[in-house]
């Protein structure tokens, strides 16, 4: 089950563990390249350390790090494997760290090394062992295992099984690394590895103690940290087709940056103050708009490329879903993407965060909003091509925060920011027009009358005044028919219950408290705060579904918009107990 993996990440890649201590899932040398290993959907390619005896697994974080602790307890003890990528990150070598410690007992644990190459059609060659270290190729890669000296072949398919034999108190280290250039140095120690890891956690992770249950908030955090490369961008997810419902051909490869969740990390990360992650939202959403204008295209790779289209890779893939990567986002128009954008960007003004480049990039935002504000686009949730409600108010709600962070500020764009202004007055009220239900709230579109999540979302920031009647009755309209038993719906796909339809999508959950937090309930706000924030394993990841049905985690981890949103509510109604 989802719940029981956990996520090591460096920023520009990540690996997931699971119970065994098994690297599930790790792509290298960025997230959207090739699997090395791909248990996780059904490969052949794993590395795992786990006690040979039978155990119960548990594990926990370091606080405010991607440093993970597998923990198992046996009958003769207990055994910890501490772990992580090595931070920060160099884009072209991964280093993966793994102390494995004999806690109160003698411990007896097995490794086992299987990479595999071509999508898991390859097994490693050029395997060769010298000392304590073991090197080979992987495709086109470099590979060295250092701590492995006892190792021997354990099957065909070209696995390594190591024995370890400690005694209580001791520890073994394991140190992986993988290259796209020839490994010519002496190796990695392991303890000065270890050091810089710590040290550069603790300067990368801010305190949150201005939030709600500051270790979660920090958590999440460092979920958004661990997810952002040097370039900037931000994954939305470490994995690919994890199924959102089970054979419903619901499941995608997010393994890019969408440009909406990059801005709603670094509109999370404003509420902290000038920091790293807003700068890294605004500087890589500001580069692809100034590259692509009115073209901008709804997600990129890490790199600020084109995502590629749909394919299989030839695995498996996991239960319930496929082994699908690349991603048809890349045939769409977001509208809703400038506003954001416009959302970022004003956040960051409120920093004094934004130079010129960054107001360039706002005039190619208001200046694709105005050609494009009347066409139809695939929305929030990438559907087809309507005159979605939710994304022509954020539009709107963008043109609104930008202007009046020029307007309240001495400016040469003030007379631009009140042109702004009434651009966003005009969509409005045209919108209003046209997509205003009989009851006096907004609905998804001019020819569905239905209210969805995403309805709540302009009312947050700011399309309309906190009084605005049209925004109350979406949520009251929403909460009678969009919730159920505390968890969050996005919209009704039919006339079945709403949890049998989709997952409790976690977003919303957190929605709903901020806005419960806009209208003054102090009391719901931080009820369906808490409920949200508990949907989750022993890792605190979220999904981007919750099934609360079954209890079980949906769809790809970790879900950054989810952790961003977490970040955000736990600051911002953190401001009622204050």
């Amino acid at each position: 089950m989802l719940r029981e993996y956990a996520i090591l990440a460096d920023g520009e890649r990540g690996a997931v563990v699971g119970p065994r201590g098994d690297i599930a899932w790790l792509c290298f040398p960025r997230w959207d390249s090739a699997p090395v290993f791909s248990a996780l959907l059904g490969g052949h390619g794993v590395y795992s350390v786990a006690p040979r005896d039978p155990f119960v697994w548990g594990g926990s974080y370091e606080n405010g790090t991607l440093i993970w602790h597998s923990r198992w307890v046996t009958h003769t003890g207990i055994v910890e494997s501490r772990e992580a990528l090595a931070y920060p990150a160099d884009p072209h070598r991964m280093i993966l760290l793994r102390r494995v410690r004999a806690i109160d007992a003698p411990g007896l644990v097995a490794v086992w090394l299987r990479p595999r190459g071509d999508n898991d059609r390859r097994p490693w060659r050029e395997l060769h062992r010298h000392g304590d270290t073991w090197t080979a190729r992987v495709d086109n890669l470099y590979l060295r295992w250092t701590g492995g000296a006892g190792a021997h072949a354990r099957d065909r398919r070209g696995g390594l099984l190591l024995h370890l034999d400690l005694a209580a108190g001791e520890h073994h280290d394991l140190v992986l690394e993988l290259s796209d250039r020839p490994l010519i140095d002496e190796g990695v120690d392991a303890d000065t590895a270890w050091r810089a890891t710590d040290a550069a956690w603790r300067d990368a992770v801010p305190a949150c103690d201005a939030a709600l249950n500051p270790r979660h908030t920090r958590h999440s955090y460092a979920v958004l940290r661990g997810l952002t490369g040097r370039g900037g961008g931000m994954v939305a997810a470490a994995t690919t087709g994890l199924p959102e419902r089970s054979d419903a051909g619901r499941d995608y490869d997010y393994r890019y940056v969408w440009i909406r969740d990059q801005c709603y990390a670094g509109q999370a990360a404003a509420t902290i103050g000038p920091d790293p992650l807003l700068d890294d939202a605004a500087r890589f959403v500001a580069e692809r708009l100034l590259a692509d204008g009115d073209k901008l295209a709804p997600a990129y790779t890490v790199l600020g490329e084109p995502v590629p289209s749909q394919h299989r890779l030839g695995l498996p893939g996991y239960p319930g879903g496929s082994d699908l990567v690349g991603n048809w986002v890349n045939q769409q128009f977001q509208l809703d993407a400038y506003g954001e954008a416009l959302l970022l960007f004003a956040a960051a003004a409120g920093h004094d965060r934004l130079d010129g480049r960054h107001w360039d990039a706002v005039e190619v935002a208001v200046q694709a909003i105005e050609r494009h504000w009347t066409e139809p686009d695939a929305g929030i949730w990438e559907l087809h091509d309507r005159a979605w409600t939710h994304s022509r108010l954020i539009a709107a709600a963008g043109l609104r925060a930008i202007a009046s962070a020029i307007i309240g500020n001495s400016s040469s764009y003030r007379t631009a920011g009140r042109g702004w202004l009434t651009l966003a007055d005009r969509i409005v009220a045209d919108t209003s027009a046209h997509a205003l239900h009989p009851d006096g709230r907004w609905q998804r579109n001019p020819d569905d009358p239905q209210v969805d999540a995403a309805l709540l979302l302009p009312g947050l920031r700011g399309a309309t005044s906190a009084d605005d009647p049209r925004a109350r009755a979406t949520f009251d309209a929403y909460l009678r028919d969009l919730t159920d038993d505390g968890y969050a719906y996005r919209f009704r796909h039919d006339a079945r219950p709403l949890p049998e339809a989709e997952g409790s999508f976690l977003l919303c959950g957190f929605l709903v408290a901020l806005t419960h937090h806009r209208y003054g309930d102090a009391t719901r706000a931080r009820s369906w705060y808490e409920i949200t924030r508990s949907a989750t394993g022993p890792a605190r990841l979220f999904s981007e579904e919750y099934d609360a049905t079954q209890q079980q985690m949906r769809g790809n981890l970790p879900q950054a918009f989810v952790h961003a949103l977490h970040l955000e509510t736990a600051h911002r109604l953190a401001a009622d107990d204050r």
